[in-house]
């Protein structure tokens, strides 16, 4: 199969990802190269999301990049284009629970491996971003570290990936109000661990994460 190839190895002059990684898997004889990504890892509380982009050459949008380094408008925009022209998307999630019993890489690799399984069109090849393949996905596939920075489907799946997940923080702060998700997202801010000390750790917090672990034993030593 083609060379594996990080950010190390491009030029430096590039600017963007492209269809180079989709073109070798192709010439190689895969069919439908799907593009993998995950988001979510980092944050203290909620699902672990992934996506999932199958591209025909010649209809993918301008302007694919890293979902973090795309305005929000610009994001729902490109995630519209990438919905109206992908030869197959899926978007699928890791729950809490999920995440607090296999641990955090275990269940992004479970998303990915649903996202692919849950495309419209089947997926010959796969590009996962990250150093490590997922063990049970339902075909090959390649491992390209900043992904993300290299290939336009992986790109189109972050992007997917976030959009749903954003979305999803966005719902659960109206749930679960008082910690900003709905600007945070998740994340470890300072006013997230403010109100996260304040409040104690929502439904939806992961029990598995040192700082809502800690504050969990906090309660329980001063309560015995």
């Amino acid at each position: 199969m083609p060379r594996d190839e990080t950010a190390a190895t491009r030029s430096p002059l590039r600017r963007g990802p492209d269809f180079t990684l989709e073109a070798e898997a192709r010439a190689a004889g895969a069919g439908h190269v799907a593009g993998v990504d995950e988001v979510g890892r980092g944050p203290l509380c909620g699902p672990v999301t992934a996506g999932a982009v199958i591209f025909a050459p010649g209809c993918i949008p301008e302007g694919l990049d890293d979902s973090k380094r795309l305005s929000a408008p610009r994001r729902a925009e490109l995630a519209a284009q990438i919905r109206g022209c992908a030869l197959g998307w899926a978007v699928a999630h890791a729950s809490v629970e999920e995440v607090d019993s296999l641990n955090i890489l275990r269940a992004s690799h479970l998303a990915m491996c649903r996202a692919v399984r849950a495309l419209q069109v089947a997926a010959d090849f796969l590009l996962v971003d990250g150093n490590l393949l997922p063990a049970d996905l339902p075909c090959g596939g390649r491992a390209v570290v900043k992904g993300d920075a290299l290939s336009v489907s992986i790109a189109a799946a972050s992007i997917l990936a976030k959009e749903a997940r954003d979305a999803l923080m966005v719902d659960l702060a109206q749930q679960y109000p008082g910690y900003g998700w709905e600007t945070n997202a998740g994340y470890a801010t300072k006013a997230h661990l403010e109100a996260l000390q304040n409040l104690g750790p929502s439904p939806v917090h992961r029990r598995s994460f040192a700082p809502v672990r800690n504050i969990l034993w906090q309660a329980e030593s001063a309560n015995p």
